[in-house]
């Protein structure tokens, strides 16, 4: 695909197809993914640079799958630390909730710690492999409108000089207090916490133990996390009456550190901060031309991790189908299922991260008490502590409409709407490989142990692999001598870890489609892949490819 850098017209104004405003994780997400397919991007910063101190401090599966995707994934692995486990402790130190989730059906361990900043910093230095994109800084936007084919900004340069952006669309990830949302006049319900966290950086880890602990101490509740390059995180409650400045001064920093550490005083500090944590909604996601994510869409409570990671799922789930809509491969009304698909599941997010603000700090003494004595016998029933351990509570992202084709019977139970697996595939090459890594930022129709392409009429296979649809025949690894030096029809991917087999002997379908994000569409046998294709088609209000034309006289 050709790609053209973002035109600079006359009196340094600029014209884009997409404009994203903010250079955080989920713009910057956005910009990359945007970037490999061809689009004009310009990210406006109103910081001098990237915001360098540390903010999030957990990455999940789904959002190393989402670096991988943008061909990041191995930039991004080095500032990990995998498996990062989390233990609730009582103020007497008994571990009552051990949470050590040990899956990686997405390609990636569940649950990792990662320094912000220099994650942050991988994801900008990948914007430079994309003439296609630029990124501005030190960009106050003063106002916008939008039009039927446009949305014009105003900004200030460095220079104090007046500039101007026309674009296709516009992408506001300017924050919780994002300037674009409330010009809009778009809601942001919710809570703002009534205590607030002062958080404190130490670099040479001076406790060394790794993993996350949460001690649920109703003086005053804290938390030590083990970070990736030697970095240790402490946060602590603030209590009523205390402020930023008291609690900056050494003797009251040393006093809150000797809650974990034998000498406080010998600690390398890397800053400190207080934070007030949020749990608030946006009414809507899409406003025209212009669509709201990570913290402009949602802010959550720290307590799971989410904030960072739900910000990347809107960014997956976002881009492609931008991509699509600016490419003209789709409809504008694709960009509706953005709000519809993710609005429901970042409440969720909200909820669970509260509840566990609640289990670690909970409002009433008395609730600590009665948490103590009752996780002290969960934790004597080996299937609640499964649930516990697996990180089973957390809540999967699920679609129930969108775009996607939900099947006529077996609704509740179909893996239409979720997440697809990832398991490692062996090449025909006899190399091994995570499966996204044969699919690419494309569609994708896997079918076990069937050619999917054998399936479809000639019009049919056409339209799809002008979409760049990548077609996979899943086959154990014995049988992938049968194939080896095969130039045409489908990828064949071994099934070496069995669990694509076992994925497709769960449900009654041969087939599954899956979305950029690696989302399952729809499933079929054999028989029906040809219609289920034509639904989802009209689900996702795809256009024609010009090929369509072509084929249709051949025909």
């Amino acid at each position: 695909m050709t790609q053209t850098t973002p035109d600079i017209a006359p009196g340094n104004d600029y014209r884009c197809d997409v404009a994203i405003l903010g250079a955080g994780p989920v713009g910057l997400t956005i910009a990359n993914y945007l970037g490999q397919m061809g689009i004009q991007v310009l990210v406006i910063e109103k910081l001098d640079q990237l915001i360098d101190y540390p903010r999030a401090i957990g990455i999940d599966d789904e959002a190393l799958r989402a670096m991988q995707s943008i061909g990041l994934i191995d930039q991004v692995l080095p500032h990990t630390t995998p498996r990062h486990a989390m233990r609730f402790l009582t103020p007497k130190g008994r571990c009552f909730a051990d949470i050590q989730p040990g899956t990686d059906e997405f390609g990636w361990p569940r649950r990792n710690a990662f320094i912000q900043p220099k994650v942050d910093a991988e994801l900008h230095r990948g914007l430079a492999r994309f003439p296609n994109v630029e990124v501005l800084f030190s960009r106050e936007v003063t106002e916008f409108s939008q039009h039927k084919d446009a949305v014009t900004l105003a900004m200030t340069s460095p220079e104090g000089r007046r500039e101007q952006v026309q674009a296709g669309w516009l992408v506001a990830c300017d924050g919780g207090s994002s300037m674009v949302r409330r010009e809009l006049g778009i809601s942001f319900e919710g809570k703002t916490a009534p205590n607030q966290w002062i958080v404190i950086d130490i670099a040479n880890d001076p406790l060394g133990t790794p993993h996350i602990y949460m001690c649920c101490d109703p003086v005053r509740p804290w938390v030590s996390a083990a970070l990736p390059h030697g970095v240790r995180r402490f946060e602590f409650m603030v209590m009523p009456g205390e402020t930023e400045e008291q609690l900056s001064q050494p003797e009251n920093m040393r006093r809150l550190l000797e809650k974990a550490l034998p000498d406080p005083d010998r600690v390398e500090l890397i800053r400190q901060r207080v934070y007030t944590h949020n749990a608030r909604l946006a009414g809507r996601f899409r406003e025209g031309r212009i669509l709201l994510a990570g913290d402009a869409a949602h802010i959550m409570p720290v307590w799971q991790g989410q904030g960072y990671n739900s910000g990347i799922r809107d960014a997956f789930n976002l881009a492609w189908k931008l991509a699509m809509v600016v490419q003209g491969q789709a409809r504008d009304t694709l960009l509706d299922t953005y709000q519809q698909e993710r609005r429901d599941h970042a409440k969720a997010m909200i909820d669970l991260s509260v509840t566990a603000g609640h289990v670690l700090a909970p409002p009433k003494r008395w609730l600590g008490t009665l948490r103590d004595a009752v996780t002290w016998a969960m934790n004597a029933l080996p299937p609640v502590k499964r649930y516990f351990l697996e990180m089973r509570f957390k809540p999967m992202p699920r679609y129930h409409s969108g775009a996607l084709v939900l099947p006529e019977k077996g609704a509740r139970t179909t893996p239409v709407g979720k997440m697809f697996i990832q398991p490692r595939v062996t090449r025909t090459n006899g190399d091994s490989a995570l499966l996204d890594d044969l699919i690419g930022p494309n569609f994708a129709v896997v079918g076990w142990g069937t050619n999917p392409l054998h399936w479809l009429s000639e019009a049919q296979a056409a339209r799809w692999q002008a979409r760049g649809a990548v077609f996979i025949q899943a086959v154990p690894d014995e049988q992938l001598a049968n194939c080896r030096g095969e130039d045409q029809g489908p990828l064949w991917a071994g099934d070496s870890e069995d669990r694509l087999r076992q994925w497709f002997a769960a449900i009654p379908d041969s087939i599954a489609v899956l979305r950029p994000d690696r989302f399952v569409a729809a499933t079929a046998i054999p028989q029906t892949l040809g219609t289920t294709l034509d639904a989802l088609e009209r689900a996702m209000t795809l256009t024609q490819p010009e090929i369509q034309q072509s084929v249709d006289k051949v025909a």
